[in-house]
């Protein structure tokens, strides 16, 4: 029996619908739909900011991190409202304003999405203010690559107990920048900023996720001039005027190969309607190898066990290596794998600790803080890297768990799914940040569980 309160009432910030009571050992079978990705979706309402017309984006996901971005968007004057159809939403930024610190803090809430609103603020009106910026606790995300990409366009960055002021007084000019990592973030904040700098931008050591290469879309159709070429270089060419766009957001892979992964894990059998392969070939290629089987279809693909689940050495890496995002729901089917199974995580140092739940579920995960050293790799070590080294396959058995973060949070659910008995989840509001009707999907694949609190 699954009841399900409103689940308009999850929030990541506390009140219903932070306590599952979920009783596993049955198999997760059915459809579920995947709309535009998170990574995406948010950017691109940022981007209308920056045009001088409205703007619409289609299959905007119904999660909360979107509407920390609307309500930021309001905050200072943009007027958001429904689209013409479901999951649309329009952007008319024509009464934009500055916004007081208090405000954009309170809107915020553990997002880090603020950070984004610089470039357009400063263009649009010469100022931007950023807040203490929270988002899940998976270690260390320093903003000084954003805050050193700000100054070199000319943005002065002044920092206060409150939080940050940035403005440009003599307005922003084209640089050359190189990252010191191909950080996701820092490339969209160049973007954001370049498109209408003066002169021309090259960006080097550039983020090139697909979420990335429909943002250079995105801004491509509000009239910005974008190229990127091989060795992760991309050069925009500033332009005067931006207008607004109408586009339809690319799928989540994310939640796309997490719903996979829960197929492998339960041995169930789940059909991801609007999930596409070339977006997901370096996932694909691990599934398959772990043992999954997987049928794409012109709507989405088909996701199962295709026979015992086999041992695999995963390294996590920016794209187009394996996703950090991807790696946590896979620890869950690698559980269910005979034999010795090493995953290393290169892009988060804290990003294995939501391991401990599984091991107190009756895992045999050993993590080493400091990476593992020796072996054959293919991505370079770093300093913070971790890894993990699962035995199985291990049965899992019910506990009481804590939501440590977002993808954290979605592999707990999915592993007391897997183990026998019922455990008892707190926390899981955390999981409307990224994935749109949670309950309701769940519910829809067989899961037997209830919201408690």
């Amino acid at each position: 029996m699954t009841t399900i309160l409103n689940e308009s009432a999850v929030s990541a910030s506390g009140g219903l619908g932070e306590v599952l009571a979920i009783r596993g050992g049955r198999p997760l079978r059915g459809r579920v739909e995947v709309k535009g990705a998170k990574n995406l979706a948010t950017k691109a309402m940022v981007a209308s900011l920056l045009g001088d017309t409205p703007s619409v984006l289609r299959d905007v996901p119904d999660i909360s991190d979107v509407k920390v971005v609307r309500s930021l968007l309001e905050v200072h004057g943009v007027t958001v409202d429904d689209g013409d159809e479901e999951g649309a939403l329009s952007f008319d930024p024509s009464g934009a304003v500055s916004a007081h610190m208090e405000e954009i803090d309170a809107h915020a809430g553990a997002s880090r999405i603020p950070i984004l609103f610089c470039g357009p603020l400063l263009h649009l009106l010469g100022e931007a203010l950023i807040p203490d910026l929270g988002g899940c606790r998976i270690g260390d995300r320093p903003i000084n690559f954003h805050m050193d990409a700000l100054r070199a366009f000319g943005a002065i960055v002044d920092k206060s107990y409150e939080g940050i002021r940035i403005t440009a007084p003599n307005g922003l000019t084209g640089a050359n920048i190189e990252l010191p990592y191909p950080s996701v973030g820092a490339t969209e904040q160049v973007l954001l900023t370049a498109v209408k700098a003066k002169g021309i931008t090259e960006l080097k050591n550039a983020a090139i996720e697909p979420e990335i290469m429909d943002l250079i879309a995105v801004l491509q159709k509000m009239g910005a001039i974008i190229s990127y070429e091989p060795n992760r270089v991309i050069l925009i060419e500033g332009v005067d005027r931006l207008v607004g766009y109408d586009h339809r957001a690319i799928f989540d892979r994310n939640e796309a190969a997490s719903w996979a992964c829960a197929a492998l894990a339960t041995d169930g059998e789940i059909f991801v309607g609007g999930a596409k392969q070339q977006e997901m070939l370096t996932f694909l290629n691990v599934f398959r190898k772990v043992g999954g089987w997987f049928d794409v279809r012109e709507d989405g693909i088909l996701f199962r066990r295709g026979g015992a689940l086999k041992p695999v050495v995963v390294e996590t890496d920016v794209h187009p290596g394996f996703m950090t995002d991807w790696q946590q729901p896979l620890i869950v089917a690698l559980t269910q794998a005979e034999g010795e199974s090493i995953v290393h995580e290169t892009v988060y140092e804290n990003r294995l600790g939501f391991t401990e739940a599984l091991v107190k579920m009756g895992a045999d995960i050993v993590v080493h803080p400091h990476g593992i050293e020796g072996g054959p790799r293919r991505v370079p070590r770093r300093e913070l890297e971790q890894a993990a080294v699962i035995h199985g396959p291990t049965p899992l058995h019910s506990a009481d768990i804590v939501v440590p973060d977002l993808r954290g949070g979605y592999s707990h659910v999915i592993a007391a799914l897997t183990a026998q008995g019922e455990s008892i989840v707190s926390g899981v509001g955390v999981i409307s940040r990224g994935y749109e009707k949670f309950f309701a999907k769940l519910e829809a694949l067989g899961a037997d569980f209830d919201v408690i609190g």
